[in-house]
């Protein structure tokens, strides 16, 4: 099993920055992929970002976050990393750290086999 523990959440005001960190323990080795996924309040869990073992990634789906979001991960250290930079009240939600074991990084929830508790963020106006 794999076990994912977020932190870096928080309240900021928008424009502001946070860094997001998910580290992982557990059978680690197993691991290729690790992601964020967010939900907002009665909305869908979507996708954030995800990076490969080999530092492949992927960043939002559309241009929600583009430009302003960067992950990156220290295998070393088996965490990844969210830097969110120009916060906009539309970023509040709940970010989950999830992680993989097929070869491949995916915006798609159902290839995921680990999830984190989540960290709360919101962005003030």
């Amino acid at each position: 099993q794999v076990q994912l523990v977020e932190s870096g959440g928080g309240l900021v005001q928008a424009g502001g920055s946070l860094r997001l960190s998910c580290a992982a323990s557990g059978r680690t080795f197993s691991i290729y992929s690790m992601g964020w996924f967010r939900q907002a309040p009665g909305k869908e869990r979507e996708f954030v970002a995800a990076i490969s073992k080999s530092g492949g990634s992927i960043t939002g789906n559309g241009d929600s976050v583009k430009g302003r979001f960067t992950i990156s991960r220290d295998s070393a250290k088996n965490t990844v990393y969210l830097q969110m930079n120009s916060l906009k009240p539309e970023d509040t939600a709940v970010y989950y750290c999830a992680a993989g074991d097929k070869q491949l990084i995916s915006l798609r929830r159902n290839e995921y086999d680990y999830w984190g508790q989540g960290t709360q963020v919101t962005v003030s106006s």
